[in-house]
């Protein structure tokens, strides 16, 4: 038996076409929540996690948008304040892990996605959905065990 949300309570998953966050996106649907599967480049698979959502009754919609760009995360909130209402709840889940590689070995270059993928979106959404929660939501940060995965040489 699913737990159903009573009000009007709609999340945004970041990187939610697949893996972890397109299985919270499923889950969230199935608790009553409408849906924005937010997407880097895979259209096809934000679409089937929207289309698996919808065949279970569910209320969803696939927005692609680059999180870490400013211009991308304002576009992004106004996309889905004009469709499915102001969000309410936050999963903050995009993020990126590069092939492992000694820090005397990266570039400025990498560095910078690294960070910008990984924290500066995170700053971003959750700005932009502070702006819209005005009764209260919730924001759930996502990390990787994969921080704690990495071998010392």
């Amino acid at each position: 038996m699913a737990f159903q949300v009573l009000n009007h309570s709609v999340v945004l998953v970041t990187g939610g076409s697949r893996g972890i966050g397109a299985a919270t996106a499923k889950h969230l649907a199935n608790l009553g929540y409408a849906v924005c599967v937010n997407y880097i480049s895979n259209q096809t698979e934000a679409n089937h996690v929207v289309s698996d959502i919808e065949k279970q009754g569910g209320k969803a919609i696939a927005v692609q948008a680059d999180v870490s760009n400013e211009n991308d995360v304002i576009r992004l909130f106004n996309t889905l304040d004009n469709t499915l209402g102001s969000v309410t709840h936050l999963v903050n889940n995009a993020g990126v892990l590069l092939p492992q590689m000694r820090v005397a070995d990266m570039s400025a270059e990498r560095i910078n996605k690294v960070l910008m993928t990984n924290v500066t979106s995170y700053f971003l959404c959750c700005r932009e959905a502070i702006k819209r929660m005005k009764n209260g939501g919730a924001i759930v940060n996502v990390s990787s065990a994969a921080s704690r995965l990495y071998q010392w040489n």
